[in-house]
């Protein structure tokens, strides 16, 4: 797995403004999409306090994120591989203060996983829900930000609030929608087009649609069976969707 040391992977952040709108699932499942392509990923846990990517993937975490922060332990020793064949660097749970790194902390742990991300293709960060510090740093350490949104019009507002905040204290111009439980692609495109016409009104900014996640029935039955529907039911629409989002993300 050791690649050469100028290799780059390709980092990308999945965001949303608000919680409860299936980030975490669609990460897991990507992460599994573009393993199957083939691709060395590595999926980090970004929600340094409230972490729950082991949850949705059914893993057992000896050690995590913050044993790297607060003890210096070496993030390749924490790493946890899941079928089919990526990488978890999984966080802590029920830990408030490490929602809010210091500056130093945000540092060290950027310098920290540098050190590991370069035998990698793509390294998957599943961040916090909301405008946190740490939501915006990984942002921001970031090549590529996906901001995950659903129909409901608060998720649409605080998905916004965060694109926002990403453009005028990062410069941030460029982003990817996924728009999540859509009952019909006519809804999904809807949504779509109706934060890309409020993104060009007020911050001049023209989003890419990564794609149209449809409602379906086999999401929920993966996360409480704590497995990744696109393994469990790779025929299921969410799973054809994941795909073709997969292969979009590995043309970029």
């Amino acid at each position: 797995m050791h690649a050469s040391s100028d290799h780059k992977p390709m980092i990308i952040c999945i965001s949303s403004g608000k919680g409860g709108v299936g980030k975490t699932s669609f990460t897991v499942n990507m992460a599994a999409a573009l393993a199957q392509l083939n691709k060395k990923v590595l999926l980090i846990d970004g929600d340094l306090g409230l972490a729950n990517v082991d949850v949705v993937l059914g893993i057992n975490v000896r050690h995590n994120l913050r044993e790297t922060i607060e003890e210096g332990r070496d993030p390749a020793s924490i790493l946890v591989e899941v079928p089919p064949g990526f990488q978890v660097l999984p966080a802590s749970s029920g830990v408030p203060e490490m929602a809010n790194l210091s500056y130093e902390e945000q540092i060290f742990l950027t310098n920290t996983l540098e050190g590991i991300t370069g035998r990698f293709d793509y390294v998957l960060v599943d961040t916090a829900a909301g405008i946190g510090d740490s939501v915006l740093w990984f942002n921001n350490w970031a090549q590529t930000n996906i901001v995950v949104l659903s129909p409901d019009p608060t998720s649409m507002t605080d998905a916004y609030a965060l694109m926002k905040v990403l453009n005028t204290r990062y410069d941030r111009r460029e982003f990817f929608l996924m728009v999540n439980s859509a009952k019909s692609k006519k809804e999904g495109q809807a949504v779509f087009d109706n934060m890309s016409l409020v993104l060009g009104n007020f911050l001049k900014i023209k989003p890419s649609q990564l794609g149209i996640m449809p409602l379906d029935n086999s999401v929920a039955q993966a996360i409480r069976n704590q497995r990744p529907f696109y393994l469990t039911h790779p025929e299921s629409k969410a799973s054809r969707a994941i795909s073709e989002m997969a292969v979009a993300l590995s043309r970029l």
